[in-house]
């Protein structure tokens, strides 16, 4: 199929994409959480190494900073107690950097958490889940938290990015919770709470890298 096809094809489904994220339901989240003490808002690489500082830094992801803060306090005034930070916290030599420039290696001040969601005043609540991949499930942190923490049954998951951490995460906690027949398990990702970076077409043909339309990956993840 030639790109002419392709996009001509594809514009009925764009379209009903574009409708469908614009009337996306806002959700009364005091609703979402009658039971504050059995849900978790899960913040997925929202460090330094993302928002500000080094190669993998993008203003789309700085810019969900202050509406992830915004979630996080109004859980914690609803009485929420758990707030757990997958977060990359690579290896010098790690694997992953044979598909992503090097960032975030631990001990460094890309690794660290966001600012602004560490000088919130409960942050010593704060579990930090170290990950040396885009999987945050295959951290052993991770399997650990999930297994002390078995009467969580709605996760809140917010951060960056929408189409690798983020998805990966919500898409391993929905399907274990299909699995397993776990009907009572909801995993919610705030759409004003998720974003991704953008490489334009023209910029990435001047490094030699993939491009990453980020509206559009965005959009479908």
């Amino acid at each position: 199929m030639d790109s002419r096809t392709l996009m001509e094809h594809s514009k009925p489904f764009l379209n009903y994409l574009t409708d469908w994220h614009t009337k996306l339901p806002t959700l009364d989240l005091a609703a979402e959480l009658q039971e504050p003490q059995r849900a978790a808002v899960v913040s997925v690489d929202l460090t330094q190494g993302f928002c500000t500082v080094g190669p993998l830094a993008s203003p789309r992801v700085q810019a969900i900073v202050a509406p992830i803060v915004r979630l996080f306090e109004r859980a914690h005034a609803l009485g929420v107690q758990h707030f757990v930070l997958p977060q990359d916290t690579h290896e010098p030599d790690a694997v992953e950097f044979g598909s992503f420039a090097p960032h975030c290696v631990r001990g460094t001040e890309e690794s660290e958490t966001a600012p602004e969601l560490a000088a919130l005043p409960f942050a010593d609540q704060f579990t930090v889940i170290p990950k040396n991949s885009i999987n945050s499930a295959l951290a052993p942190g991770w399997q650990a938290w999930q297994a002390e923490h078995a009467a969580v049954r709605t996760f809140i998951v917010a951060g960056d990015c929408t189409d690798f951490c983020v998805y990966q995460l919500a898409m391993a906690l929905r399907v274990s919770a299909n699995s397993s027949q776990a009907r009572d398990v909801r995993v919610i990702v705030p759409a004003d709470c998720v974003d991704t970076y953008d490489v334009p077409l023209e910029v990435a043909q001047s490094l030699g890298i993939m491009p990453h339309p980020g509206d559009l990956i965005h959009l479908f993840f």
